[in-house]
């Protein structure tokens, strides 16, 4: 299938108080620190330099916990590799069970920060076609309230939103039943209307990959689903193209859609994708590959908003290839990345 890649559900649930402490055990920066200092509960994450990447670095994220748990191991080697992942933000994917509360959570503490959330809005009724991400909300009165609930937790605080992956992609490629077709672009242009109502809100629809087809099969449904009422468009979530090559597919639609601008996932894309192995599973827990740039606002054209960490790194696909369940933290997988990463 041409774009299933088993982007995950959303990321784990929130962590306990212990766990929180634990993930205080991070050195500040990952060029220096004093090992004395690596214990210490004042030793925090701190966030990138916000000229060069507004972007908010979540102290709790799941390698923020697995740094300091590594170093409560004693582990100091391998909790030197996942500050790689650590120290960079990654988008939240919302739980729909607790969308507003998760929405209020994340856009207020990067608004301490002084920085902007990045948000992946993931719950679709028919979400990823029964395949390791299947689910999704109950019926089109669910989503619409799941995004009612996302709204109210962002309020006027900043965030950008990645909306649905593979949701229109799956409209084009078969994947999702003809049945489910109008009610799908109802609910992702209710969607962008909602949350471009919103202060200060940016708002991607994704739009599949340089791998999966091309933008001629994509453009008109992306306008269907309320692109030009949009930012624009995210392309490569979840999966391992290459920078070039995805600005190049980006820009090819991006002429095709009024011009509009678009973000890239470059969270593994490091080493490209994967060739080897069964063709249809090539996008799930691919070995070899390797964490791409890191998430900034400085790119190398102007139509690309941003390079951002969509897919969380060290993050399961699905159960392939010894992976755990889609969207659980798999560390072997995680320190794989790191490694290949020249970062």
């Amino acid at each position: 299938m041409y774009g299933s890649r088993g982007v995950g559900a959303f990321a784990g649930g929130r962590a306990s108080a212990a766990v929180l402490g634990a993930a205080l055990l991070l050195a500040g920066c990952s060029s220096g620190g004093d090992d004395s200092k690596e214990g210490s509960a004042s030793a925090v994450v701190t966030q990138q330099p916000k000229e060069a990447d507004p972007f908010w670095v979540n102290p709790d994220g799941a390698a923020a916990r697995e740094v300091g748990e590594l170093l409560g191991d004693g582990r100091k080697a391998e909790a030197q590799q996942l500050r790689k992942i650590a120290e960079q933000p990654v988008a939240e994917w919302i739980d729909p069970q607790k969308a507003e509360e998760q929405a209020r959570e994340f856009t207020e503490g990067a608004d301490k920060a002084g920085r902007r959330a990045v948000l992946v809005l993931y719950n679709i009724p028919h979400r990823d076609c029964g395949q390791y991400s299947q689910g999704g909300a109950a019926d089109g009165d669910a989503y619409r309230d799941f995004v009612d609930a996302v709204a109210e937790g962002i309020g006027d605080r900043p965030a950008t939103v990645v909306l649905e992956p593979d949701a229109v992609l799956h409209l084009v490629d078969g994947c999702t039943p003809e049945e489910f077709h109008e009610e799908r672009y109802d609910l992702l242009d209710g969607a962008v209307t909602k949350l471009k109502g919103l202060k200060n809100t940016k708002v991607y629809l994704d739009a599949g990959n340089a791998g999966w087809g091309n933008p001629d099969q994509i453009h008109e449904p992306l306008k269907r689903a309320g692109v030009e009422q949009a930012d624009g468009f995210a392309v490569n979530v979840s999966n391992f193209y290459t920078t070039e090559d995805s600005i190049a597919y980006g820009k090819e639609l991006s002429a095709k859609v009024g011009g509009k601008h678009f973000v890239v996932d470059t969270s593994r894309n490091g080493n490209g994708p994967y060739t080897g192995g069964d063709p249809d599973e090539r996008w799930c827990n691919p070995p070899g590959r390797a964490l791409g740039e890191t998430p900034t606002a400085r790119t190398s054209d102007p139509l690309v908003d941003a390079y951002l960490w969509i897919k969380r790194p060290g993050e399961s696909d699905g159960e392939c290839k010894g992976g755990p369940k889609a969207g659980e933290w798999w560390e072997e997988y995680a320190l794989g990345l790191a490694r290949a990463s020249t970062a």
